[in-house]
């Protein structure tokens, strides 16, 4: 499970995580029953508090997506709740709104930044 977390960008940490995870689940990237990293691991892996992922970690048991027991760590929920094709198209444009700023600051052209989309897409 890859997470990338921007600690100087506008959006919490907590949420970024929250957000990201809910996203591989959604899309099967996390089956259900996948376990996911512990709290403390997951901290120490980002450089990040441990009640910061246990924040994010708390926001998706209450949003139905993982299920946390004590002996067996947090799983992905049996039947995860699906993204609604509308949250998705909110989702991706805001995330390609953000891409775009990033590339005009670096000064990409338009073909190289859909360049390394589809290169990351092919990952």
């Amino acid at each position: 499970m890859i997470i990338e977390v921007d600690t100087a960008g506008p959006v919490p940490p907590y949420e970024q995580i929250r957000s990201q995870v809910a996203t591989m689940i959604a899309t099967g990237t996390l089956a259900p029953g996948d376990r996911l990293p512990t709290v403390r691991q997951l901290a120490a892996d980002l450089g990040l508090a441990v009640n910061t992922v246990a924040r994010a970690y708390r926001e998706l048991e209450g949003a139905g997506l993982v299920v946390s027991k004590v002996r067996t760590g947090t799983r992905v929920a049996a039947a995860p709740p699906t993204v609604p094709a509308a949250e998705v198209r909110r989702r991706l444009a805001e995330a390609a709104r953000a891409y775009a700023v990033t590339a005009r600051q670096l000064g990409a052209s338009p073909e190289v930044a859909q360049a390394a989309v589809r290169e990351q897409w092919q990952r």
